[in-house]
């Protein structure tokens, strides 16, 4: 059987382990925050570079309306 002093300093480690724990959750909770908000962000920029290209894209039924066929013999 343990004794009381025993006792105390297993109770202390893990006191000690648990505040570590803590810390390195909040450590990884402020990362994934970040990454979030980039994430977003790129997902932002992608779909305005999509919207560039598509907008700078000529159609092809639209292309065929400014260009009329050749004539053929």
């Amino acid at each position: 059987m343990k004794s009381v002093n025993e006792l105390n300093k297993a109770i202390e480690m893990l006191e000690s382990r648990n505040a570590f724990q803590d810390d390195i959750i909040e450590q990884l909770n402020h990362e994934i925050t970040l990454h979030q908000r980039q994430l977003a962000e790129l997902k932002q920029q992608v779909s305005l570079l999509a919207n560039r290209i598509k907008d700078n894209t000529p159609e092809q039924d639209a292309k065929e309306e400014v260009e009329p066929p050749p004539p053929h013999y």
